[in-house]
């Protein structure tokens, strides 16, 4: 049995999996870094509680037991659980009309997270137990809520997460009280751990991964907070570059835009070479009205390309629809601060990040003091953020909708198909 457990799983793995079969705990939560299998050992898990619930449902003659499958999303909830066992183990769960999956005779019912109205699917209910996908992502009270609906003699609830907030209700609350007295059984995950990855994936992984914040939670597993400098990669010797050593012609050109008046207002000009990202312009000013802007935007067109990409704050959609209007591509950037702030630090990390000296206006002030408000939960300090944003904007938003359109492979079936026996499932 070890050879075969071996085969199917890595050592973190099966630690998990002899707590699962020996311990007695109400809630398992595997937390840590991306790519660790925390999800593989817990959708194992998921099957093996169904297969319990079933004969828990039996010997209360039961016939239609049912069970909370929880996740940010609809899409999260198949992407990370319901694919992946149809990947790994050639499992196609039956869904009804009502959006409920069906396995071994248990009626799975998913709750949505993110949002307070995701408590609207699974209230009233009684659930034999519960998978807690993505759990730092639900709010507390869909969270309190999932827990009450466990309410059957022998329900228990299984969660995984990646890192957040040190001060995070589910560290705070669950992961730093585990113990016998509490019933709550935590592990920890890192990149390491994952002993199915090759070592040239986990060194490249661990090379691209931005300092900081970044690398403590995606790699190490750590729940630390963002303290110091924002982009710690940032190196003004290497990435800022004379005129001559700017590049003549550009795969792409793109703009982003921090609207302001009061505060300043910011477009930079961003040209992809390669895969390394230039600096080309940046106009900051205060006190400015929508129909300057308008006109730098025209003088931008003019030397760029009428049909360049301005990704703007949605924030003033009045200012986005004067832009198109004006014959200005303008879209909307992608909102998301921290992701966003993540694939910039990515490519300072990577070497692909770079400035023409005459570009900047405030970047050079702005870089060095865009830190982290060690007051607010993973948010920068908003004040002379106005470059920053701009380029987030430009560059996480392109970055963004280009890994959109990749292609994602159709699942596999001829992957692991016996794995399910191994586990008496």
């Amino acid at each position: 049995m070890v050879a075969n457990l071996a085969n199917l799983m890595t050592p973190k793995q099966r630690e998990v999996w002899h707590s699962y079969l020996n311990d007695d705990w109400k809630y398992l939560i595997n937390s840590g870094a991306v790519r660790a299998g925390k999800t593989y050992i817990d959708n194992i898990i998921f099957l093996a509680e169904i297969r319990r619930v079933k004969e828990m449902a039996a010997k209360r003659y039961d016939k239609q037991p049912k069970y909370i499958l929880a996740g940010f999303s609809s899409n999260s909830i198949y992407d990370n659980v319901i694919s992946e066992l149809y990947t790994t183990f050639g499992l196609n769960i039956p869904i009804d009309r009502h959006g409920h999956y069906h396995l071994f005779g248990v009626e799975i019912i998913p709750a949505y997270t993110g949002t307070k109205r995701g408590i609207g699917t699974i209230r009233g209910m009684t659930s034999y137990g519960a998978y807690v996908n993505e759990a730092s992502l639900s709010t507390q009270e869909v969270f309190q809520e999932i827990i009450q609906r466990c309410s059957i003699e022998g329900a228990r609830i299984i969660a995984d997460t990646n890192p957040d907030n040190p001060e995070h209700w589910l560290k705070k609350d669950y992961i730093d009280k585990a113990g016998k007295e509490t019933g709550i059984d935590a592990f920890h995950f890192t990149l390491d751990d994952n002993t199915w990855l090759s070592h040239d994936y986990i060194d490249h992984l661990k090379a691209i991964t931005p300092s900081g914040m970044y690398y403590d939670r995606s790699i190490l597993g750590l729940w630390v907070s963002g303290e110091g400098a924002v982009y710690r990669d940032f190196d003004e010797r290497k990435m800022v570059k004379q005129a001559d050593e700017v590049p003549i012609h550009f795969d792409k050109i793109v703009a982003g835009v921090d609207w302001g008046y009061e505060h300043a207002c910011s477009i930079t000009v961003w040209g992809l070479s390669d895969e390394d990202w230039w600096l080309l312009e940046e106009h900051t000013e205060q006190y400015r009205e929508i129909d300057y802007w308008t006109d730098v935007a025209h003088q931008i067109q003019k030397k760029y390309g009428q049909n360049i990409p301005f990704y703007a704050d949605s924030a003033r959609p009045e200012h986005c629809d004067h832009f198109k209007h004006a014959g200005i591509n303008c879209q909307y950037g992608w909102k998301s601060v921290v992701p966003g702030i993540e694939e910039v630090a990515k490519l300072m990390k990577t070497g692909h990040f770079f400035i023409s000296k005459d570009a900047p206006v405030d970047f050079m002030n702005e870089i060095y003091n865009y830190r982290w408000d060690d007051k607010a939960e993973d948010k920068p300090i908003k004040e002379a953020d106005h470059v920053m944003d701009s380029m987030r904007y430009a560059l996480a938003s392109y970055i963004h909708v280009q890994d959109q359109k990749k292609y994602y492979p159709k699942p596999d079936r001829k992957s692991i198909l016996a794995g399910m026996r191994r586990f008496g499932l």
